[in-house]
């Protein structure tokens, strides 16, 4: 199989400008069979990072389009290896006669996130920073594209490797005291090494701390329409949305199954999951709708309580509403608020009326939804408060992070446990073993290939 891989970077739409790049060892002479400097000088020749323009051709050697084109030598360039750079004009037809051409030159096509993967492999950037690649292409606002950004510039990284040298050292110093007794080395006092271990699980608790952040940063915050059948929570969905992602009718129990979609309101991600009206029916397919329903509502990082604001509150309502307010911050919506015999509706006194917001708005023409996403928004803000984006980067943003940084927390707090009992040396080295391949994990200095391949599953082709 050919070292030398191609795609085209900018996918397969009609664009201003295509992409196609290419990376490996002898990709700058072999790119030089397809594109030709107008100068006449080989590609070669050109000094790293500086377009030039010349001629892209195809197999049988006609030109294709009137381009530009750059390299960059290992290893100072994004994979670590030669690269170069193709920038033409963006017609699909003109860059799959490019890419043709290249593969007829000893190219390959790359797997999807390969240039990035080949970046990790040769030492160009760590585990989280590839992870922050393609996080930042999906980011879908501002914050979690600063977020991003900021862990592809090392920001995550520094704040690891902070904690991976404090415990390098420690156990770089017991394995000397272990391996040369006859050495006149002192072994660290019990307080000393308690505070060293103290100080990095501290620091690691601050860093699970992140976790929740960055997942609501990234995914959404899962925000859960729930209220009785016909209370408009399809309709308040789609609006919120600007399309009809939900089906609406006037028949009680349309919507049998969760139905979810993502939006944007004040600057935050949220992810609305509309929901099978909660109430007891003998029909077994809403049953499982409805039990769908309560398990959406247990998952649920902020619940809108969608009324009939027509209708006075039933006993059923206030249910629903304890029930919420038991799970997860809850707005209660007053919906149809366009009828001529639309009321506010009163909470119970134990439905926590001094601290319940209530928002009356009418799904159907709009009139309130302006309040509800800055009252949203507001919401949002105590979760993502934005004093935390000025530390843009150091978040944990996914599962796999999350998991590897408990499980070094986990050795380190068994290693402090060992220290209070008087264990000996080896004993607690083999606990910050744990913690440090954990935290290797975490960054990739100990590379698994599942791990690797999952990663870079998640990537566009040419990237």
């Amino acid at each position: 199989m050919s070292d030398k891989i191609a795609a085209i970077a900018t996918g397969h739409a009609r664009t201003g400008i295509g992409i196609l790049r290419l990376s490996g060892d002898g990709c700058i002479e072999a790119a030089g069979q397809v594109f030709q400097l107008q100068s006449g000088k080989p590609l070669s020749s050109l000094p790293d990072r500086k377009l030039a323009l010349g001629t892209l051709f195809d197999v049988q050697g006609r030109p294709i389009d009137h381009c530009m084109a750059f390299i960059s030598r290992a290893p100072h360039s994004y994979t670590g290896e030669d690269t170069a750079e193709i920038q033409c004009h963006g017609s699909p037809a003109a860059l799959a006669a490019g890419l043709e051409a290249l593969f007829a030159a000893g190219f390959r096509q790359a797997r999807p996130g390969e240039f990035t993967r080949r970046a990790f492999l040769n030492g160009r950037m760590d585990l989280t920073q590839a992870e922050a690649v393609i996080d930042l292409i999906d980011a879908e606002t501002p914050a979690a594209a600063r977020q991003a950004a900021g862990q592809l510039n090392g920001a995550l990284s520094r704040q690891i490797d902070s904690i991976y040298s404090a415990l390098t050292d420690l156990m770089a110093h017991f394995c000397a005291v272990l391996d040369y007794p006859d050495e006149d080395i002192d072994p660290f006092q019990a307080e000393q090494m308690g505070q060293i271990l103290a100080r990095q699980e501290a620091a690691l608790q601050a860093l699970l701390a992140t976790s929740r952040r960055g997942t609501l940063l990234n995914q959404g915050i899962t925000c859960v329409l729930i209220g009785r059948p016909n209370a408009g929570k399809s309709s308040l969905l789609n609006a919120l949305a600007g399309y009809e992602r939900a089906i609406v009718t006037n028949i009680p129990g349309t919507t049998r199954d969760t139905v979810e979609t993502k939006v944007t309101l004040g600057g935050y991600l949220f992810r609305l999951v509309d929901t099978a009206g909660l109430r007891d029916s003998d029909d077994p397919i809403e049953q499982l709708g409805v039990a769908r329903s309560r398990q959406a509502l247990a998952e649920a990082d902020l619940v809108l309580a969608v009324c009939d604001g027509t209708q006075p509150l039933t006993e059923e309502d206030h249910d629903l509403l304890r029930e919420a307010l038991a799970q997860a911050d809850t707005i209660l919506l007053a919906n149809k608020r366009d009828l001529p015999d639309f009321a506010l509706p009163q909470p119970a006194a134990n439905d926590a009326p001094n601290t319940l917001t209530v928002v009356p708005l009418s799904a159907k023409t709009g009139d309130g939804l302006d309040t509800l996403e800055t009252t949203l928004a507001r919401r949002a803000e105590t979760l993502l408060p934005q004093a935390a984006q000025s530390a843009a980067g150091e978040l944990l943003t996914n599962q796999r992070q999350t998991q590897a940084a408990q499980r070094a927390l986990d050795g380190v707090t068994r290693a402090r446990d060992a220290l209070d009992l008087g264990m000996t040396p080896d004993a607690l080295l083999t606990d910050v073993e744990a913690a440090l391949e954990a935290l290797g994990e975490l960054t990739g200095r100990t590379v698994r290939e599942d791990i690797t391949a999952r990663i870079f599953s998640r990537f566009c082709v040419g990237k």
